[in-house]
């Protein structure tokens, strides 16, 4: 129960004015905000500077194996309108877009988290797991240290022909020893 409700609920039973759900809802998001103050005491990640491009997330403490860290968040749209909006916004290089299984996606740029920050990296500390209901969580693969970037194989799919053009907007610079020098998924055969 939030506090402040059963002030909130003078005398009389099953009395339900204005005042009444005002006061509710203000007990309710002062327990919100305490929650949130709260979570703030055990922050794992921050978004800082990244060497390998642009911004990304880092550990502010170790993080073990399976662990997972938080939910992709942004608007669940359709690829169509998620693209327009990035073709409009002008800022290449930077895509939020998360694909998901049922073909909607999720647009970071719009209402996203921290996560939209992961960078890609060819030999991975994270990984994307998608749930039954949608939503996507990024969990750790291997032991994380404290000042340790994280990042997840992109695996991008490009539905054009392959142009040199392409290839060099798509270009991997996560440094790893045995780097694809792509975030694009590599063609099965």
């Amino acid at each position: 129960m939030y506090p402040g409700l059963r002030r909130a609920i003078p005398g009389k039973r099953g009395c339900c004015d204005a005042t009444a759900l005002v006061a509710v809802w203000r007990a309710a998001r002062y327990a919100r905000r305490l929650q949130r103050i709260r979570s703030f005491d055990v922050r794992r990640v921050t978004v800082r500077k990244s060497s390998v491009h642009g911004r990304c997330v880092f550990a502010l403490q170790a993080i073990p194996a399976g662990q997972r860290i938080f939910e992709y968040r942004g608007e669940v749209t359709s690829w169509r309108r998620a693209s327009a909006r990035y073709r409009r916004s002008g800022v290449p290089g930077h895509t939020f877009i998360f694909g998901l299984a049922d073909g909607r996606v999720i647009d970071g740029s719009v209402g996203g988290n921290s996560a939209r920050w992961l960078n890609h990296s060819c030999r991975p500390n994270c990984e994307a797991i998608e749930d039954e209901r949608g939503r996507v969580f990024i969990e750790t693969l291997t032991d994380v240290m404290a000042g340790d970037e994280l990042c997840i194989a992109y695996g991008l799919v490009i539905d054009d022909a392959t142009t040199p053009e392409l290839i060099a907007d798509y270009a991997c610079r996560c440094g790893a020893k045995r780097c694809t020098g792509s975030m694009l998924a590599l063609a099965s055969a």
